[in-house]
C-alpha cells in the first residue's frame, strides 16, 4: 500500500501541473486537436513497455480486450479529455484543477455499482468533507473573474465521464497491466478522437510547430508519465484509493497557477485545500487500518 501512495503523490504533483500546461497549450492549440496530440504522444510513448509486459507475462489480447479496451479510450480520452480542454480553454486554471477532482465521487459511485468496491461509512465522510473543500474554492456564490458557468459545466461533465474511465480501466488493467491498459486505450482514443477531428474539419498538425516545448511536455511528462503513475497507484489499491490523487491535487495546481499564470488564491482557496487535505488524510488513514486487518 505503501508504493501505491508514492504513486498516487506523484500523480497529483504531475497532474497539478497539468491544467497550466494546457492552459498555455490551448492558447495555440484547438481543443480537439491538443488533446488528440497529447494522448497520441503519450500512448506511443508507453507502447514498448506494454509489448514487453505482454510478452513477458506471455498475455494474449483478444477481439473482446480490445473492445473493452477501446470503449476506455472513448470515455477517458475521446469524450472526458476533450471536455476538460474546452473548459481549460474558459476558465482559469485553478479552477478547473479543482473541478476535475469532482471525479472521485462519481468514481466510487460507479464502483459500488458495477464492482466489488462497495461505499463505506468513512468514504462518504471522505467524500463529504472534499466536496464541501471543492465548493470553497469554486465559490459558486461569486463566481471568479476568468471563470464562467459554461467552463464548470464542461469540467463537471469530464469528471463524470472519468470517473467512469477510471472504473471500466480497472478491469483490463487487472489483465494486461498498466503499461499495455493505458497506451493502447490512449492509442484508440486519439484514433477515434482523429476521425471525428477529420470529420468536423479541425486542424490536427497546424500551429503545434510553434508549441513544440508545451506539447512535449503535456504529452510525455503529463499525459504518459503522468496517466501511468495513476494507474499503477490503482492497480496496488483500488480505484477509489487511487482518486486521492485528485484530492491533493487541487492542494498543487493552484499554487502552480499562481507561480506560472499570475492567477490569484483568495482566502476561500485555503479553506479549500485544508478541507481536501483533511479528507485525503482520513482515507489514507482508513484504508491503511483495513489494509492491516486484512494482512
Amino acid at each position: 500500500m505503501r508504493k501505491a501512495y508514492v504513486f498516487i503523490v506523484l500523480t497529483a504533483f504531475l497532474f497539478g501541473t497539468m491544467e497550466v500546461a494546457c492552459k498555455i497549450a490551448g492558447n495555440g492549440l484547438d481543443p480537439f486537436q491538443l488533446t488528440f496530440i497529447r494522448f497520441a504522444i503519450g500512448g506511443l510513448i508507453l507502447l514498448p513497455f506494454a509489448i514487453r509486459d505482454l510478452r513477458k507475462n506471455h498475455i494474449v489480447l483478444t477481439a473482446k480486450d480490445f473492445v473493452i479496451l477501446a470503449f476506455t479510450g472513448l470515455l477517458g480520452v475521446t469524450i472526458s479529455m476533450v471536455l476538460f480542454q474546452i473548459a481549460v480553454v474558459d476558465s482559469n486554471a485553478s479552477t478547473v484543477s479543482v473541478l476535475i477532482c469532482v471525479n472521485p465521487f462519481f468514481t466510487m459511485i460507479f464502483a459500488h455499482m458495477f464492482t466489488d468496491e462497495k461505499m463505506t461509512k468513512i468514504k462518504g465522510l471522505v467524500l463529504f468533507i472534499a466536496i464541501v473543500g471543492i465548493l470553497f474554492m469554486m465559490r459558486p456564490w461569486d463566481i471568479q473573474a476568468g471563470n464562467s458557468a459554461f467552463g464548470m459545466i464542461m469540467m463537471l461533465l469530464s469528471a463524470l465521464f472519468f470517473g467512469a474511465y477510471t472504473v471500466v480501466g480497472k478491469v483490463s488493467v487487472k489483465k494486461m497491466g498498466p503499461f499495455a491498459q493505458t497506451s493502447i486505450s490512449f492509442i484508440a482514443g486519439s484514433i477515434l478522437l482523429l476521425v471525428i477531428i477529420l470529420f468536423m474539419g479541425k486542424p490536427v498538425i497546424a500551429g503545434v510547430a510553434d508549441n513544440i516545448p508545451i506539447v512535449l511536455y503535456t504529452g510525455i511528462v503529463v499525459t504518459g508519465i503522468g496517466y501511468f503513475c495513476y494507474f499503477k497507484g490503482i492497480e496496488l489499491s483500488d480505484a477509489s484509493t487511487g482518486s486521492i490523487a485528485f484530492f491533493l491535487k487541487p492542494a498543487i495546481a493552484p499554487v502552480i497557477a499562481v507561480i506560472i499564470l499570475g492567477e490569484s488564491v483568495m482566502w476561500n482557496t485555503v479553506v479549500g485545500i485544508i478541507l481536501i487535505l483533511t479528507a485525503s488524510f482520513i482515507n489514507m488513514t482508513a484504508s491503511k487500518k483495513a489494509a492491516t486487518l486484512r494482512g
